[in-house]
């Protein structure tokens, strides 16, 4: 069939990623995703996805996750890395071998089978990098030795055989396939991988950081250059006061909205919407205003002396009221915080509609992280109305009787976000000019390895489901999906999330708290993301025997005994189910047991969970409230 890669018989756009499936272009890269309308997946009604926002990237997801059909593969017999041995995956006789073909370096993943394919002929062989690609480097790709389930070995195709073996004639179909191939074995070969015995080989680049971040960073600076230093306009809608009766930790309410450009194609930017381009492929503002609502929640001790400025993100399909939420106004009231939040429009309450359309028809995916990426920009201007003098300080609402701001203006802006808060919220603190030091809570990154092994998906899943059952096509589906995604979630953006800062943002500290068991956001993204940002974690991070794997949190170093100055993962357990190993959410009722979900919230409603979170944002360091044991959110301990 046109457009698809003849390495891999009749099965279009696998192996994927692929630089088969690219074009030579002026980008960054060198290359343009070229994808065939024809070789595109099709949904139920038979109507394929339309490859034209694929098609603007210069390289595919540095979260990609790696597909190939092997029909009867065994990888237990094959001695594939699992999930539990990522380490597995680097001895020299991996029957996967990842190499950066820049620095020859070996890439650490797993691998796995899709456990949703309801045709075991149809299922996909699906590897996936335990920290993401480099910007802007090619991998080589090599399948070897593979074995089927008596241990015998499974052979490489006809067509792989012809490729890898002697030069075909320059009129043969196959010969462009076999030039682009000997460069990926030669590349293999200098990493001491042998073309004899391989199944399959490819390679593929990534995207780099103007390819992933340039639309984000093109509207945030448009937008602050028109501002000149100053704040974004904003209104006050309602200040409410409320006595200390009525709340212990919180003195004052004020909602209002803050005006920002709109550069959505449709007036009011509604569900739906597209970024709006230029020639030069930016986006340009169309010309009306976004009213973004915000909510802010002053502490009482705020009025005596002023409180340290905060952005909180709200958690899948919420919105910004969601900073109400009890375990917010204790962290803001006992901790020093103003809190104040938006809405994640793309991905908010009032996206719910639009989404489950989208993942019925996935042409129209592209809307969603575009939506997503002018949430970017709404939080980072309210986060400059929060810093500004001319901001939120210099109205009445932010102030006490005395006149005095109850902001304090001169400390760093910090974030703290929940669940789809920290899934889209590292992707916020990238490209903030203002914050220095975020808590993501319950965080993870890379959607193609997030939606499936996470109960909150399971409504859009059925419908997608439904709209393409073919499990090697959903597959495909959601590596498609992930390319796109990485313009507005921290998966496109954890290069350049603490030490390598994006060009007008400063470095940052994250500190990354998770919930062991965690049913919506698995902890196993998280700790991907641990990896790629360069974080350490707490030790002993659980009680022995909870963490199946070989090496539990393997590849990420152990923080320090004393106070660390930098960012964190940090385990918190309340003795839910540890989390099954495959591409599947936990079993059981949706939230039986969920430590993420009411009216658990592990562990951002635990103290000592909050005071440590506290002492990060406001110092960028992290500190053991743990005793030196393992990280317990005691239910018992609720604010």
């Amino acid at each position: 069939m046109a457009g698809c890669d003849p390495i891999a018989g009749a099965q279009c756009l696998l192996p994927f990623p692929n630089d088969w499936f690219t074009a030579n272009a002026r980008t960054g890269t060198g290359v343009r995703v070229n994808l065939s309308a024809d070789a595109m997946p099709r949904n139920a009604s038979g109507v394929p996805i339309d490859p034209a926002r694929w098609n603007e990237a210069d390289g595919f997801s540095p979260g990609s996750v790696l597909l190939a059909h092997v029909p009867g593969v065994d990888l237990a017999r094959s001695g594939a890395a699992p999930v539990t041995d990522i380490g597995w995956s680097l001895r020299r006789d991996a029957p996967i071998v990842i190499v950066d073909t820049a620095t020859g370096e070996r890439w650490p993943y797993w691998a796995e089978l899709d456990a949703g394919a309801a045709d075991p002929a149809r299922r996909a062989l699906i590897v996936r990098p335990a920290r993401n690609f480099t910007e802007g480097h090619r991998y080589a790709v090599a399948l070897r030795g593979l074995k089927d389930a008596e241990g015998g070995a499974l052979p490489a195709s006809e067509t792989f055989t012809r490729l890898a073996g002697e030069e075909l004639l320059a009129d043969d179909p196959l010969a462009g396939r076999q030039h682009a191939l000997r460069r990926t074995l030669a590349d293999l070969a200098t990493a001491g991988v042998d073309a004899r015995g391989l199944v399959l080989a490819w390679d593929f680049t990534v995207a780099d950081e103007r390819g992933i971040a340039g639309s984000a960073l093109s509207m945030r600076d448009q937008t602050l250059r028109a501002l000149k230093g100053g704040s974004p306009r904003f209104t006050v809608d309602s200040v409410t006061d409320l006595t200390p009766g009525q709340d212990a930790d919180i003195a004052r309410e004020v909602a209002g909205e803050i005006l920002v450009p709109n550069y959505l194609d449709k007036p009011g930017g509604p569900p739906g919407a597209s970024l709006n381009r230029g020639r030069d492929g930016l986006p340009r503002p169309l010309g009306d205003t976004l009213r973004a609502r915000y909510q802010c929640e002053i502490p009482r001790s705020a009025f005596k002396r002023p409180a340290q400025p905060a952005l909180y993100g709200h958690g899948m399909l919420g919105r910004a009221t969601e900073v109400r939420a009890r375990d917010v106004r204790a962290m803001a009231g006992q901790q020093g915080f103003v809190f104040c939040a938006t809405t994640w429009i793309g991905m908010s309450e009032e996206d719910s509609q639009h989404l489950a359309g989208v993942f019925g028809d996935l042409s129209r995916f592209g809307t969603v992280p575009d939506r997503l990426q002018q949430s970017l920009l709404n939080f980072v201007l309210l986060g400059r109305a929060m810093v500004g003098r001319d901001g939120f300080a210099g109205d009445k609402a932010f102030r006490n009787d005395r006149g005095r701001p109850l902001i304090d203006t001169r400390a760093d802006l910090a974030y703290d976000g929940d669940s789809r808060g920290a899934v889209a919220g590292g992707a916020l603190v990238a490209v903030s000019p203002d914050v220095r030091n975020a808590v993501l809570g319950a965080p993870g990154m890379n959607h193609s390895m997030l939606l499936e092994r996470g109960v909150g998906f399971r409504p859009f899943q059925r419908i997608m489901e439904s709209s393409y059952p073919d499990g090697l096509t959903r597959q495909v589906c959601f590596a498609l999906i992930q390319m796109l995604w990485d313009r507005a979630e921290t998966g496109g953006y954890a290069q350049h999330l603490t030490d390598d800062p994006l060009p007008g943002s400063p470095r940052h500290r994250v500190l990354l708290h998770i919930a062991f068991g965690d049913h919506r956001v698995s902890t196993v993204t998280a700790e991907v993301e641990a990896r790629t940002v360069g974080a350490r974690i707490h030790q002993p991070a659980v009680a022995p025997g909870r963490n199946r794997d070989v090496t539990p949190y393997w590849g990420i170093r152990a923080l320090p005994p004393r106070p660390y100055a930098g960012s964190a993962l940090v385990v918190w357990d309340s003795a839910a189910p540890a989390p099954p190993v495959g591409d599947t959410p936990p079993p059981g009722p949706p939230y039986g047991g969920d430590p993420h979900q009411d009216p658990r919230q592990d562990p951002r409603d635990d103290p000592e969970a909050r005071a440590q979170k506290a002492h990060f944002l406001k110092e960028g360091v992290v500190v053991d409230v743990c005793g030196g044991a393992p990280c317990v959110a005691d239910p018992a301990e609720r604010s």
